[in-house]
């Protein structure tokens, strides 16, 4: 019964309160400035959360703060994680053409790199033939000038095989250093 009575006088005042214009208007009063407080305390922990004014925090609040940054980012991986798996599921189609897109991309790309290795083959054959030629030339330069000198050179399909005999020179334009030791 008691706790009846405490309703009925708490409802009472609250009740003339709001008919009284002036304790209206102080509790708008109230009710206002206790909201720019939270949207003030709203503005500097989301300007926190973006890594601005982190100037005056001690070490504890930026370990609170790290902890509710990961804690968000593990929930919006999870949210991401889950929104993608519903998607495939519901438009396997789609993720079929996006597999069959990604397949036809890799067979160009492959295409691309065959055709590459196709024209480096060509002119990696080409250089060797230059090659064959310019020995076939100093062959040609040594056996007329140099006969102690050999040179041979051996074409096959895949491999020029060179094979140089070194000899004394018949006489030397350098003067040998002096010995130390004598």
């Amino acid at each position: 019964m008691k706790s009846v009575i405490d309703r009925y006088n708490k409802s009472k005042i609250e009740q003339q309160q709001l008919l009284n214009p002036a304790s209206e208007v102080k509790f708008w009063q109230r009710e206002a400035a206790v909201l720019r407080q939270e949207l003030h305390a709203l503005q500097e922990n989301h300007r926190q959360m973006m890594g601005e004014q982190l100037n005056g925090l001690s070490v504890n609040e930026l370990n609170s703060l790290e902890n509710q940054i990961e804690i968000s980012l593990r929930g919006i991986r999870m949210r991401k994680n889950t929104t993608e798996i519903n998607r495939t599921i519901a438009f396997p189609d789609s993720q079929e053409q996006l597999l069959t897109q990604e397949i036809q991309e890799l067979s160009q790309k492959r295409n691309l790199i065959h055709q590459e290795n196709l024209d480096l083959s060509r002119k990696v054959q080409r250089i060797h033939q230059e090659n064959v030629e310019l020995y076939k030339k100093a062959y040609m330069a040594n056996t007329n000038g140099f006969t102690h000198r050999e040179v041979a050179v051996a074409d096959d399909e895949s491999h020029t095989q060179i094979r140089l005999q070194l000899s004394q020179p018949e006489h030397s334009d350098y003067d040998t250093p002096p010995r130390a030791n004598e």
